[in-house]
């Protein structure tokens, strides 16, 4: 993992925007782009998994249809091979041995040794805001796939720009090259929203990956007076001991003494 990135996810969000916290000389260039990005309102990216599905290869092939636009849409796989028509979509799941890791669920299921069937891909979506050049989210979606699943887990993924942000479709099969299985966790989602915006920013495209609970909060500090000034952490009408005039009066008459 390239330096940059570990230290955006090792950056405390929560920590840095403690009331009174003035270590911000402490942060590295990384973390001080990322905090000035946030400030600043850059576009943050998405990267969400899709439910349902996915445990059964026929499943798999309605899904792949449906991102290739019933061939209208081409597919472009793990080794750069593009498919442009519906048969070589069909033919993917196949290809992958899906049929024979549906079989064989099925028969661990039977035998009770498993409670549901496991899933056999897993459908990922990374978009950007309206106005973001598509084929470069799509270029930023190849390198980060081909860094982070290349020569382990297979995929397949297609462009869509008939939406107003521009969103690729990723097919990413869950049993690795190696025969380990992928289980993705909330850990993972983080970490590949600050690949795909280092990604895009890589190529020339402004985008942040800011934890959704911090987006609209402020992260610089802020002294007690603004903080009671602004409503508190609960936004409540201030009572008039603590209105910004109370408070400026008893600072100027501590400063004083």
């Amino acid at each position: 993992m390239k330096k940059a990135i570990a230290e955006e996810l090792a950056f405390n969000f929560r920590a840095h925007g403690h009331l009174g916290r003035v270590d911000r000389t402490r942060l590295s260039l990384a973390q001080a782009q990322m905090v000035a990005r946030t400030a600043a309102r850059t576009p943050e990216v998405m990267v969400k998994v899709l439910g349902g599905g996915a445990t059964t290869a026929k499943a798999v092939r309605k899904h792949l249809e449906y991102i290739g636009r019933k061939g209208e849409v081409d597919l472009l796989t793990d080794y750069g091979l593009a498919i442009g028509d519906r048969e070589g979509s069909a033919e993917l799941p196949l290809n992958w041995d899906l049929d024979m890791e549906e079989a064989g669920a099925e028969s661990l299921l039977e035998r009770g040794t498993k409670a549901v069937a496991p899933r056999l891909v897993h459908k990922l979506v990374f978009s950007m805001p309206p106005g973001t050049n598509s084929e470069k989210v799509y270029g930023a979606v190849q390198n980060f796939c081909r860094e982070e699943f290349g020569l382990q887990h297979r995929y397949v993924m297609a462009l869509h720009t008939d939406d107003a942000h521009p969103h690729v479709h990723v097919v990413l099969k869950a049993m690795s090259e190696q025969g380990k299985r992928l289980n993705i966790k909330k850990v993972n989602l983080k970490e590949w929203r600050v690949k795909f915006a280092h990604h895009l920013r890589e190529l020339g495209v402004a985008a942040n990956a800011t934890p959704r609970q911090f987006r609209t909060q402020p992260i610089r500090p802020i002294t007690l007076s603004a903080y009671w000034q602004q409503g508190g952490s609960l936004g409540k009408k201030l009572p008039p001991k603590h209105s910004a005039e109370a408070i400026r009066n008893r600072e100027e008459a501590i400063k004083a003494r």
